[in-house]
């Protein structure tokens, strides 16, 4: 059967999270902060990198349980440093962590992440029509004022490019071209 998918979806790790994830209404915390670390760690690397290390960043990361990753300390740091399985970068370890205090507390004033986050698109997806993906932007008046308000409640490695493609991966807005058999998954 011949599919029809976005573009940069090539080999076969990509293709199987462009079709069963990328771009689906996500609605569980663990998995938000989740992918708040993995896009941080993305910055300046590709996304097929870091699909290539997401099972080590389970493990290294605690599951990526945030109460379990607020506590660690510096052998942790240490740890993760020495993890070839990650990207090893200090920058990035400490974000992760520092990003993992600064969730617990949006969870405390708002019940959870994700009622946090989905206020940035009043609870439903924003569906874009692209044809090329030239025509997909990086950034948006809506990731800039989500990368704005993140860092302004402590968190860190959460620029308006890195927001937007958060916003892509996690269903905020669907970016399937309009041709992609999964345009329209957001609903």
């Amino acid at each position: 059967m011949n599919v029809t998918r976005c573009g940069w979806a090539k080999d076969e790790l990509a293709i199987r999270y462009h079709d069963e994830e990328w771009g689906v209404p996500l609605h569980d915390d663990r998995r938000w902060f989740e992918f708040l670390i993995l896009e941080g760690a993305q910055a300046g690397l590709s996304w097929d990198t870091i699909l290539r290390k997401r099972e080590s960043y389970r493990a290294a990361f605690a599951g990526f349980d945030p109460a379990a990753v607020a506590r660690f300390g510096e052998a942790d740091v240490a740890r993760l440093l020495a993890d070839p399985g990650i990207v090893r970068n200090r920058l990035k370890v400490a974000s992760a962590i520092r990003n993992a205090s600064a969730f617990l507390k949006v969870q405390g004033e708002f019940t959870s992440f994700d009622a946090y986050i989905w206020r940035f698109v009043d609870g439903r997806p924003i569906r874009n029509a692209w044809r090329t993906l030239k025509e997909v932007p990086a950034k948006t008046a809506v990731s800039d004022a989500m990368s704005k308000d993140l860092k302004k409640r402590g968190f860190n490695f959460v620029g308006s490019t890195i927001c937007y493609a958060m916003m892509q991966a996690t269903g905020l807005v669907d970016d399937h071209l309009v041709d992609c058999h999964r345009r329209g998954v957001a609903g």
